[in-house]
């Protein structure tokens, strides 16, 4: 218990999450603070091809190894499994609707990018070695449990193929193609291709102003959650719960399976934070298409404005004790 409160008060110590709290509290008081969309998604950009980038140079210099296969197993794994836990939680437990509970169960088995950024970088102040290619593994992560949740909507509601086709090909393409997904896998590839030698041309642009990025970011973000808050009372107290509760019993169950397979420390902390977060960037675009019916009051407060502030400020160092303890 020691460990895990100073874990998290050094991470809330660090200036990028201070400047989370900010962006939250400036947006509370009603302050005019505003930080206009073009950079916001440029910012989103830049992150994408960075630890896109950054993941395929270290992927070259290890190669595609058994412990690389190992991690892909495991997220495949864990791609299915969290999903439909989640969603069982929601429809049989919480007693919720189809669609809301599938809609709710997509974002909490996809991942959050930021928050994997923010867990690396605790890792790195830690001392805490991790292996490149876990970027390879967020981006294989990000779109299973979206197609899982969907298709357990259309078979409880009964909903024929057919009838559906055109629908579901845009789904298949929204999620496949998305913005993140191309960024990141072709970040990958562009960094795998070009080794450490391309880390050096890249350097003062990829990795010294990460961090002051990363702080800038997150000030955004904590201004998005702020705006979420009002939305409470729409969420309920159960789904509250579950926004809290059910990362970590995610983040065990993936720090689980990790240490099963033999990974390292490291990255049993990335798997559990990447199965811990909650997309609110690939899964809220997959799901208004799919599944427009669903609220997004719920998915989008739960995933945006709880979780992700949970994660990044107590999540990270709670999966570090999990992964000790396990």
């Amino acid at each position: 218990m020691t460990d895990l409160l100073s874990g998290s008060l050094n991470n809330l110590t660090s200036p990028m999450i201070l400047f989370f709290i900010l962006g939250f509290a400036a947006t509370i008081l009603k302050s005019d603070l505003e930080i206009p969309n073009v950079i916001g998604k440029t910012l989103s950009i830049y992150f994408m091809m960075a630890i896109g980038f950054k993941g395929g140079v270290e992927l070259s210099k290890t190669g595609i190894t058994n412990e690389v296969l190992i991690s892909t197993l495991v997220a495949l794994g864990i791609g299915l499994i969290i999903p439909i836990l989640s969603f069982f939680v929601l429809f049989k437990i919480l007693r919720m609707d189809v669609t809301n509970s599938g809609a709710i169960a997509a974002h909490y088995g996809s991942v959050s990018v930021v928050t994997f950024v923010t867990a690396t970088t605790f890792l790195e102040s830690s001392g805490i070695s991790y292996q490149g290619y876990m970027v390879g593994m967020m981006a294989l992560m990000e779109s299973p449990a979206i197609f899982v949740s969907i298709l357990l909507v259309r078979y409880l509601q009964k909903t024929k193929t057919t009838s559906s086709r055109g629908e579901i090909e845009d789904l298949v393409r929204e999620s496949l193609f998305n913005a993140s997904i191309v960024l990141l896998t072709g970040g990958l590839i562009i960094g795998f291709i070009s080794g450490e030698r391309g880390m050096e041309m890249v350097y003062p642009f990829f990795v010294q102003p990460f961090n002051g990025v990363l702080a800038l970011f997150l000030l955004e973000m904590g201004m998005l959650a702020g705006k979420r808050i009002g939305e409470f009372r729409e969420v309920g107290v159960p789904l509250f719960l579950f926004a809290i509760v059910m990362p970590v019993v995610n983040g065990s169950i993936a720090v689980l399976l990790a240490s099963m397979a033999g990974l390292g420390e490291g990255d049993q902390v990335l798997f559990a934070v990447l199965s811990a977060s909650a997309s609110y960037i690939a899964a809220p675009a997959a799901v208004r298409l799919a599944i427009p019916q669903a609220n997004p009051s719920y998915y989008i407060t739960m995933s945006l404005a709880i979780t992700f502030p949970f994660n990044i400020i107590i999540g990270i160092p709670l999966y570090i004790q999990i992964a000790n303890i396990l």
